[in-house]
């Protein structure tokens, strides 16, 4: 049991090293608002006060890979904000999707709209920082693909 939570421990101080991290950047690269706004949401949603009780184990592992991906983006929007923009663009209408379906959902569990909001982070780091990798393929396809089965 003290291994375990020595475990959760040092992941926790991992995660919030990424957010303060990825926190600082937003604030010192000053991005566009629309970046800007995207960028602080994602951090809210995935570091909320009750993250490490909110967030499984699986999943959990993977926060400060989000976070340093959400650094990388900054990172390059300077050199490249059309790119980050088109990405938007692909990215944003799956997002919205998910976010009605889940306020629909008022808080009941799902686990294929779970898994499907995971994968939105993955590709997130798909879009913006490919260099960190994902453990599975991710594509708007495959998004696609889950969606039509969470619906039908």
């Amino acid at each position: 049991m003290v291994l375990l939570a020595h475990e959760v421990a040092r992941l926790a101080a991992t995660v919030l090293a990424q957010f303060t991290a990825a926190t600082r950047k937003l604030r010192d690269a000053r991005p566009p608002k629309g970046v800007a706004d995207d960028v602080a949401a994602q951090l809210a949603r995935l570091c909320g006060k009750r993250f490490l009780a909110d967030t499984p184990w699986p999943v959990l592992q993977h926060l400060p890979r989000y976070l340093k991906a959400i650094v990388l983006r900054l990172d390059k929007l300077r050199s490249d904000p059309t790119r980050d923009a088109a990405r938007m663009t692909e990215l944003r209408p799956l997002e919205q999707r998910y976010a009605r379906r889940a306020s629909e959902r008022r808080g009941k569990p799902d686990a294929r709209l779970d898994e499907y909001r995971w994968l939105l982070e993955e590709l997130r780091v798909s879009f913006f920082a490919q260099e960190l990798r994902t453990p599975q393929p991710v594509s708007v396809k495959r998004l696609d693909k889950l969606w039509a089965q969470i619906t039908g």
